[in-house]
């Protein structure tokens, strides 16, 4: 007999994984059946990222036009199917950058209407008050420092940040804001190894890096990049694990080469019908009679 399914990640459960060394698997899910793999594969926290703006919605180069009525029902399919994954939320730009007020309001939408186990923000400075303020209302809050995509145009596009000694202080500074206003884990994006394993040890929540080396206590990819449905220029901190756009096309091509010969659908993909009761619609449509049920 299978043992029983383990219940939802807890944030306590997290932590100890840090304690342990366990490294934390985090991946992104924009859909029911990505969260239901992630699920079956052991993934431990599920990120319902505003990357969906490039690869689920089909905008170029940047996270910004996502919406938060789309982030909502994007959390919501994935909530649905993610049973022990701890889901968090990205809120997307303008939805806390104005006011605390503001952050905790749409906090409050992710978990109340979405599902959201917790909610993920992005920067230090400005960002940390927000922190307090969401952690205070009573919902786990994620942090991000690095490169943070929402203000990219900020940091001069898309590069690894803290290369500097300086810069990679600020960076140091910032996680350590951001653990004291509440974040239960820190996402560390596009930055030197070594000042990611500086970070790691210097906070006492879990970072999890992306494009930031081996040290951070976990790692998260886009699951389109993952997969291999991504195309185009792609990180360099990104590894393909299938090459799945080739099979798609595949499989489109061979599905309207069969149409078009006729080749598809078969008699196994086909319905039958009752022989009496299609000698009776041929009959009735011969005579030019509307069909009647017959009484059973």
């Amino acid at each position: 007999m299978s043992a029983p399914p383990k219940g939802k990640l807890s944030l306590p459960e997290l932590a100890e994984m840090k304690r342990r060394g366990d490294k934390i698997v985090m991946v992104t899910a924009y859909d029911a059946p990505g969260a239901r793999f992630a699920e079956d594969a052991g993934i431990d926290v599920v990120l319902v990222g505003d990357t969906a703006a490039m690869v689920v919605l089909g905008h170029e180069g940047t996270t910004v036009p996502v919406t938060m009525d789309e982030m909502l029902f994007l959390t919501r399919t994935v909530a649905r199917a993610a049973r022990r994954p701890l889901v968090v939320g990205d809120m997307p730009f303008g939805s806390y950058q104005v006011s605390d007020e503001d952050a905790v309001r749409n906090a409050i939408r992710f978990v109340k209407e979405a599902g959201a186990d917790a909610v993920k923000l992005e920067g230090a400075g400005p960002s940390v008050s927000r922190v307090r303020a969401v952690v205070a209302a009573g919902i786990p809050v994620m942090g991000h420092v690095g490169l943070t995509p929402q203000s990219a145009t900020m940091l001069g596009g898309f590069k690894t940040q803290g290369r500097t000694a300086a810069k990679a202080l600020e960076l140091v500074a910032g996680a350590r804001e951001l653990e004291a206003a509440g974040c239960f884990a820190i996402v560390l994006e596009a930055v030197p190894a070594p000042v990611a394993a500086l970070v790691t040890e210097r906070v006492s929540v879990p970072t999890i890096g992306i494009g930031a080396g081996p040290a951070a206590d976990g790692q998260v990819l886009v699951y389109h990049d993952v997969l291999g449905l991504s195309e185009g220029h792609l990180p360099r901190f990104v590894k393909r694990y299938a090459n799945l756009s080739r099979e798609i096309r595949d499989a489109l091509d061979a599905y309207a080469a069969d149409v078009r010969s006729g080749a598809f659908p078969e008699e196994q993909h086909a319905y039958a019908m009752d022989d009496a009761e299609l000698a009776e619609l041929t009959a009735a449509l011969d005579l030019d009679e509307p069909v009647r049920a017959r009484k059973r």
